[in-house]
């Protein structure tokens, strides 16, 4: 009877080793990073505001600019409010900060900003017009600037001091304008 001899199995080559275990440490890396950035949460009160620029939608200004640096804005009380034409809570709560708008853009005190997420211009537009909402409004083209404040959801809203910190975080909707202005009056100088 013959035998058959085999060469006995040399396993997995050392450069397919080495291969795995660079894709498992950079896969739980990345995992690592996920977590973290989730356990981070929102921008807080306390925190500084983090720089950002905010393009308005044309016949939109601040200023007779088309656009603002936050960092520009140092001295003034800052309203940020993240929204969308298509939430239902964000239109519950477009007259008061029309009203609020109107009440403190005479002073040059307080500068509004209304920023559009996960959106297109032609709803947005309509949304504005329907609700007549005359302060600074611009999209959050690409979610930079939403994935800088790590938004929940809309509507959002911040409120930032004179020295660019933030102050106050709403996330729903304000249910009329003397909230608003409860959040404000205390930071005016």
């Amino acid at each position: 009877m013959e035998e058959f001899k085999s060469n006995p199995s040399r396993g997995v080559p050392l450069w397919t080793q080495i291969l795995i275990w660079v894709l498992l440490l950079g896969l739980l890396s990345l995992l690592g990073f996920g977590l973290v950035r989730a356990r981070q949460g929102t921008v807080q009160a306390g925190d500084q505001v983090p720089d950002f620029s905010l393009t308005f939608y044309s016949g939109y200004e601040y200023n007779s600019q088309s656009a603002v640096k936050i960092s520009d804005l140092r001295g003034k009380v800052v309203f940020i409010n993240f929204w969308a034409s298509w939430c239902k809570p964000c239109e519950q709560e477009a007259a008061s900060l029309e009203q609020a708008w109107e009440y403190y853009q005479p002073s040059g005190k307080v500068v509004f900003l209304g920023i559009d997420y996960v959106d297109t211009e032609i709803p947005a537009r309509a949304f504005l017009k329907k609700f007549n909402n005359t302060y600074p409004n611009g999209p959050d083209i690409g979610t930079v600037i939403s994935q800088i404040f790590r938004i929940k959801g809309v509507p959002e809203t911040y409120i930032i001091d004179t020295n660019g910190v933030i102050n106050y975080v709403k996330i729903g909707p304000f249910l009329n304008v003397d909230e608003i202005k409860a959040l404000i009056d205390p930071l005016l100088p």
